[in-house]
């Protein structure tokens, strides 16, 4: 795997490449490259959803980890809290918990109350912005590349995504089960007995904050219980965006 280039033309034409090289490779294969080439300059963003702890226990006994983190937002529902723990003990793990600052929080919580999100979109982002998005950037700075447990099949918004992309700040973010449907998901899960959320059981296919997400309906889109009084153009919290302009618009 090449080094990444500086310039930003040259570091698009080089993740086209890593896509055309690497992109149909195996998700462990994927991940021993990047690995290999970048080693702890590779941040994990484990938010403990069913591609995340599928991607922790492909991570599991290698000689090279990346850094892993779990972005705790304060509201998180206690069963998340709970599996967190199940991987601390089961597998004797040690995970870096990145909570928003009080000098952010407190504010916005004073001025626009604990549940500003239902008030308007623009509180949503801002509230996602303090909880999500800065705590992020937090964890991946230095950061050469980021590892994501995004896939196509989870939503529209979502159907383009490549195994290597650039992230709103430049860095090489990698999604190695972008190809994967959610039945290859729940095989890896179930042969490997792979410790999940018990919400997944109860209807809830993608998980968030509590207050922000609900379980599904039969028949309704896998993202549906995000943020469900929004429109589905807009739900996205403001982790998973292409460029600086989309995340001032996340924001």
């Amino acid at each position: 795997m090449k080094a990444a280039p500086q310039g930003l033309k040259e570091r698009e034409l080089w993740v086209t490449e890593l896509n055309q090289l690497y992109g149909e490779l195996p998700a462990e294969e994927i991940l021993a490259q990047v690995l290999d080439h970048f080693g702890r300059e590779v941040a994990f963003a484990n938010s403990f959803g069913l591609e995340d702890v599928v991607l922790q226990h492909l991570l599991l006994g290698r000689d090279r980890q990346p850094y892993t983190f779990v972005l705790d937002t304060g509201r998180l529902p206690q069963e998340t809290y709970d599996l967190i723990d199940r991987w601390r003990l089961r597998y004797d793990l040690t995970f870096s918990i990145l909570s928003p600052t009080a000098d952010q929080l407190e504010p916005f919580v004073r001025d626009h109350g604990p549940n500003a999100f239902y008030q308007s979109l623009e509180l949503r982002k801002r509230c996602c912005h303090i909880r999500k998005v800065e705590p992020l950037e937090r964890a991946l700075q230095g950061r050469t590349a980021w590892i994501s447990g995004l896939r196509r099949e989870q939503s529209q918004a979502r159907s383009q995504v490549d195994v290597f992309a650039l992230d709103g700040q430049g860095r090489l973010k990698v999604s190695p089960l972008t190809h994967w449907t959610l039945e290859q998901v729940w095989d890896y899960i179930h042969t490997h007995q792979v410790p999940y959320n018990v919400l997944h059981d109860r209807g809830y296919p993608s998980l968030g904050c509590a207050p922000c997400t609900r379980a599904i309906a039969s028949g309704e889109d896998a993202r549906a219980g995000r943020w469900w009084w929004e429109i589905d153009a807009q739900r996205e919290c403001g982790l998973h965006v292409k460029s600086k302009e989309e995340t001032a618009y996340a924001t």
